[in-house]
């Protein structure tokens, strides 16, 4: 399961995560559309890096993880398909600091895990804490989104059968998917990431998105598949750098029969000023 485990490391093996979505037109996973936009070729989503991380969680926190754990990343570096990665964990009394590295030693991400969420001090939390606000003057392609904004009411549904193929891809395959239909953190992603064209609504198109910093939250877990839920999303918080705008939200997802909130997943999404006409 791991590679090496020292008293304050675990170090799992390196593994290649699959870009399975090549084929997206106007992606940032496509070859083309990513190159134009200075990257190695087409990005590895980052929800996938999560889920190899999860072995050596579940070796800290057992599988209550599932139920009320959380993992928190802030992505340094795009990865491509095949491109070899390996997860590193450095446990704590409070939280794990998470890092993982390519075989150039480059950081790809750093990020933070705990048995019971929500964490206060998570690495994406701390980060959103600490970012100036954008100048609404500043934002061309977010510049009808607002913090506060809502939107409800949002089905929510991984099938089983659409799961247990994605599972033949997934860089860490562990009974518990296979077994009770437990999505992995990457697949709560996705589950959450089915709430976009409504709480991004308003962005203004064409441009090229990318996670820039993902975290799941697992309240009431497991989250399953084959499940119906309902999403609610929240705009947080609206930033900016030289070459993104960047909207981070929370998305909370409710179980569908009994209302009971079982998980939320905060997004932050970079829109790449180079590819929108309205940064020429």
């Amino acid at each position: 399961m791991t590679d090496a485990t020292t008293q304050d490391q675990i170090t799992g093996p390196f593994r290649a995560p699959h870009n399975g979505f090549q084929a997206a037109p106007g992606s940032i996973h496509n070859d083309e559309v990513a190159s134009k936009l200075g990257f190695k070729g087409g990005t590895v989503p980052g929800s996938v890096h999560m889920d190899q991380f999860v072995p050596i969680l579940l070796e800290l926190y057992g599988e209550a993880w599932f139920e009320t754990g959380d993992i928190s990343l802030h992505f340094a570096q795009a990865t491509v398909d095949k491109e070899e990665v390996q997860a590193m964990v450095h446990p704590g009394p409070q939280r794990a600091r998470l890092q993982m590295f390519n075989r150039a030693g480059q950081q790809v991400c750093v990020g933070t895990a705990s048995a019971k969420a929500p964490d206060t001090g998570s690495e994406v939390l701390r980060r959103m804490s600490e970012q100036t606000p954008a100048d609404p003057a500043a934002l061309r392609i977010y510049a009808d989104l607002k913090v506060g904004d809502t939107t409800g009411d949002i089905p929510m549904k991984v099938s089983r059968e659409s799961y247990d193929a994605s599972l033949e891809r997934i860089t860490e395959r562990l009974a518990i998917y296979d077994e009770k239909g437990v999505l992995s953190p990457a697949h709560v992603v996705r589950l959450a990431h089915m709430s976009r064209p409504f709480v991004l609504a308003k962005s203004k198109a064409p441009y090229v998105g990318l996670f820039g910093a993902l975290e799941v939250r697992h309240l009431a877990g497991p989250v399953l598949a084959d499940r119906d839920y309902v999403g609610r999303t929240t705009m947080r918080k609206i930033t900016e750098s030289p070459r993104t705008e960047n909207a981070w939200y929370d998305v909370d997802i409710a179980d569908a029969a009994s209302g009971k909130h079982v998980a939320s997943v905060t997004f932050m999404i970079r829109a790449m000023k180079a590819s929108s006409p309205l940064w020429g």
